[in-house]
């Protein structure tokens, strides 16, 4: 049996398909098991060890309509018997009705309270987590959803590299809109106090951003990462960290797969899209207006932004060492 899985982005979305992924396997261990990615993001996935081939799609080389056509009349070649659409958006949707076969697909949030959200006519509230969302239509082959137990695959050598930062704390400020991000000043603030070897981490579109960061806790016990590590040095990374905080990002969810205590900053976007395990602990102010968004916005809609300002460093400091006793005793 030949299956295909298709989530074509983004890094913390591919991530959450790994349940449903390993439930795959455990139901057809004899099968073949492709995923489809962008070329950008194939490190999300790679060297996962229920899948047998990671297939790029090229944007820049399969434009439009016909682009996308031309790339499916080569992925048809592998007569998949099973196609899985965890993407649910046209380009996804016109693969895999090129190939003709059996496809189930994740079924997205309605399109009215999708609207509805953008007129800031209703407040967003997921119907479940995205991975029990996921395993929705699974349940037409016989597969119920399994735990939230999220992987991310990186080698031994990926681990050496970042052998020297292990113990720090690990900041990552990034997200992918500005309301999702708490604010850096904060970040800094925060680090003076934890008074601890911390690294910062991020892409390069974050350099100068996490510099700032960087000064304002001090050079001699924090160091800038940003745009330094591939994806898969920064999960190793994050597998060896004291603890990392992070927004609501992709290294939230790297960061889970670790199995190190992750701290997730959530302002305008609604936790419940997540479950959290006894090393995840939510920081969510729970503000009347929030949430507010499906994905963040470029500015509060609102224009005070409370949902983030008004979790401070003392609020998040506070939580961090009372949640740490209780993992394992030590602030």
């Amino acid at each position: 049996m030949k299956i295909l899985v298709i989530r074509l982005s983004s890094i913390g979305d591919i991530i959450l398909t790994t349940p449903v992924v390993r439930a795959l396997r455990e139901k057809y261990p004899q099968a073949f098991i492709d995923f489809l990615v962008m070329d950008r993001y194939r490190e999300a996935i790679d060297g996962h060890p229920d899948i047998s081939d990671v297939i790029e799609f090229k944007r820049d080389q399969y434009r439009g309509l016909n682009g996308i056509l031309r790339f499916s009349r080569t992925l048809k070649a592998a007569k998949y018997d099973l196609v899985l659409d965890l993407h649910a958006k046209l380009r996804s949707r016109l693969i895999s009705l090129a190939l003709r076969t059996r496809t189930v697909r994740y079924t997205k949030r309605s399109f009215w309270k999708t609207l509805g959200v953008r007129l800031r006519l209703i407040r967003y509230r997921v119907d479940d987590t995205i991975v029990r969302n996921y395993f929705r239509p699974l349940s037409s082959l016989g597969i119920s959803p399994g735990p939230e137990k999220l992987e991310f695959a990186f080698s031994r050598e990926d681990l050496k590299s970042v052998s020297e930062f292990e113990n720090r704390i690990v900041l990552a400020p990034g997200a992918a809109n500005p309301t999702k991000k708490w604010p850096a000043t904060y970040f800094g603030d925060l680090g003076r106090m934890l008074d601890h070897p911390i690294v910062l981490l991020g892409g390069p579109e974050d350099i100068e951003d996490l510099e700032a960061i960087r000064q304002r806790i001090g050079c001699d016990i924090c160091e800038n990462l940003a745009g330094k590590l591939s994806l898969k040095q920064s999960g190793a990374l994050l597998s060896v960290a004291r603890f990392i905080l992070t927004n609501d990002s992709g290294p939230f969810h790297m960061a889970r797969a670790g199995g190190r205590p992750v701290f997730a900053i959530f302002g305008p976007t609604d936790p419940g899209m997540f479950n959290f395990n006894q090393n995840e602990t939510l920081i969510y102010s729970g503000e009347p207006c929030a949430p507010c968004s499906l994905h963040g916005d470029n500015a509060c809609p609102r224009g005070h932004f409370r949902c983030m300002l008004n979790l401070t460093p003392e609020i998040v400091l506070n939580t961090i060492q009372k949640r740490l006793v209780a993992i394992d005793g030590d602030p």
